[in-house]
C-alpha cells in the first residue's frame, strides 16, 4: 500500500529548517564580521539575504521540474560549462586577488567553477546511471572502463580550474569524482590502488622538492607552497604565510566555551583576519559563540547530512541516489576544508564555508544543490509495506 500525499507533504521540512538555521548564523555572523569592511554595518548582510531570497527562489525552481528530466540537460550543461571555464584564460577573464576564476560577461561577471561543481554532478550522476544500467559483469576490465569514463568526464573541469589557480575549487572536484567512484561499484582493489597512487604522487613531489626544486615547481605554484609552509609552521611565518592562520586561531583559542560575546570579538572586530566574512567567518562563530556556538553549527551540519543520506538510502531511482551522492561529497569536503583550515588541520586554500560565507555565486550554487536534493526526495515513492515496493 502506497502512502497518498500532497505536494505540501512532501517537502522536506526538516530539511528547510536546518537550512534557514544556517541562515541565521550567516547573517548573524556576517553582520559582525564585515561592518568593519563598509561604512554601512548592514551592507553585506542585505545583499546575503538577497542572495538567500533568490537561492531559496531558484531552489523552488530545482525543486518543481522533474529531477529526471536533467538527464536531458547534462551534456549541454557541460559543454557549457567546460566552455566558461576556458573563457576563463582569455581577455574576457577577470583577475583578482591574484587569480583568474572570474569572467565578465558584460552585465555580470561570474566564477565558472562554482557552477561547474553542480554541472559535474549532474553529468557524472547521469554517466554512472548509464553505466550502472547497462552493466552486463563485474570483472576488472569493466571496473576499469568505468573509471576511464569517469576520469575523461571529470579531470579536464579538474586541470581547468587547477589552472586558473583555484587549488581549493579543484580539491572540491577532486572529492566529487572520488565520491563518485566511491559508489559506482567498482571493486575495492581498484578503489585501494588509487588511493596508493594519490600517495605516491605525494611522496613524489616531497622528493622532487627535496631534490630537483625545479621540476617540484612544474607541478606546484610558488604560492600554493607558501601556504604549505604557513600551515606547517604559522608561528614561525606568522608575519608572512602564517599570518592568517594565526590571528585565526587566536579568535578562536580566545572564544573558550561561551565565546566573548556578540559583537565583541577582540580579533574579529579588530580588522586583523583577512576575509573574515567569507573564507575565514568559522573565527567569528568560534571567538563570538566560543565551543557552544560551534558545536551548534556543526551539529546543524551533521544532521542536514543525516537527512541526506537518508534520502539517498531511501530513493528508488539510481540515478537520484548518484545525484544526492555527488552533492554529499562537495558539501562535506567543503566543510571539512574550510573549517579545518581555519583551526590549522589543513592548508588554506580559500574555500567558502558552504550557506555561511558571504557570496552571491556560491551561496546560489549550493541552493542549486539543495534543491535537486529535495527534488529526489519529493519524487521518491514511499511505501508502508515492503512487499508493496515488489509488485
Amino acid at each position: 500500500m502506497k502512502e497518498q500525499k500532497t505536494s505540501l507533504q512532501q517537502i522536506d521540512y526538516t530539511t528547510l529548517f536546518l537550512l534557514f538555521v544556517l541562515m541565521c548564523f550567516s547573517l548573524v555572523a556576517i553582520y559582525s564580521a564585515a561592518g568593519q569592511y563598509h561604512t554601512d554595518p548592514f551592507f553585506y548582510v542585505q545583499r546575503q539575504v538577497i542572495f538567500y531570497v533568490g537561492g531559496f527562489i531558484i531552489m523552488i525552481v530545482m525543486m518543481v521540474m522533474d529531477y529526471d528530466l536533467f538527464k536531458n540537460f547534462t551534456i549541454p550543461l557541460y559543454i557549457i560549462g567546460m566552455i566558461l571555464l576556458i573563457l576563463v584564460e582569455t581577455p574576457l577573464g577577470v583577475f583578482r586577488n591574484g587569480a583568474q576564476r572570474w569572467v565578465d560577461l558584460g552585465f555580470t561577471t561570474i566564477q565558472p567553477s562554482e557552477f561547474m561543481k553542480v554541472i559535474l554532478v549532474l553529468t557524472l550522476a547521469h554517466l554512472l546511471y548509464r553505466i550502472t544500467v547497462s552493466r552486463r559483469s563485474h570483472d576488472i576490465k569493466t571496473d576499469l572502463l568505468i573509471l576511464g569514463k569517469i576520469l575523461a568526464v571529470g579531470l579536464p573541469p579538474f586541470f581547468l580550474i587547477l589552472k586558473q589557480p583555484d587549488l581549493g575549487t579543484a580539491l572540491v572536484i577532486a572529492a566529487l569524482i572520488a565520491t563518485i567512484i566511491l559508489v559506482s561499484g567498482i571493486g575495492w582493489r581498484i578503489i585501494l590502488s588509487l588511493v596508493g597512487l594519490v600517495f605516491m604522487g605525494l611522496a613524489a613531489l616531497v622528493w622532487l622538492h627535496n631534490h630537483h626544486p625545479e621540476l617540484f615547481f612544474f607541478f606546484i605554484e610558488d604560492h600554493q607552497l607558501s601556504r604549505i609552509y604557513g600551515w606547517l609552521d604559522p608561528y614561525g611565518t606568522s608575519g608572512a604565510e602564517g599570518y592568517q592562520l594565526v590571528e585565526a586561531l587566536k579568535g578562536i583559542g580566545s572564544g573558550q566555551l561561551y565565546g566573548s560575546g556578540f559583537l565583541q570579538g577582540v580579533q574579529t572586530q579588530s580588522d586583523t583576519i583577512p576575509e573574515i566574512h567569507t573564507d575565514f567567518i568559522f573565527t567569528v562563530i568560534g571567538e563570538e559563540f566560543g565551543f557552544i556556538g560551534a558545536t551548534i553549527l556543526l551539529v546543524t551540519y551533521f544532521f542536514l547530512f543525516y537527512r541526506m543520506v537518508i534520502i539517498a538510502l531511501t530513493c528508488n531511482n539510481l540515478f537520484g541516489t548518484y545525484l544526492v551522492a555527488g552533492i554529499i561529497g562537495l558539501f562535506v569536503f567543503q566543510i571539512f576544508q574550510n573549517i579545518a583550515m581555519t583551526v590549522g588541520l589543513m592548508p588554506i586554500t580559500g574555500l567558502a564555508l558552504p550557506f555561511i560565507s558571504y557570496g552571491g555565486t556560491a551561496l546560489i550554487t549550493n541552493m542549486v544543490a539543495m534543491g535537486i536534493v529535495m527534488n529526489v526526495n519529493m519524487r521518491t515513492k514511499h511505501y508502508m509495506f515492503e512487499s508493496d515496493e515488489l509488485e
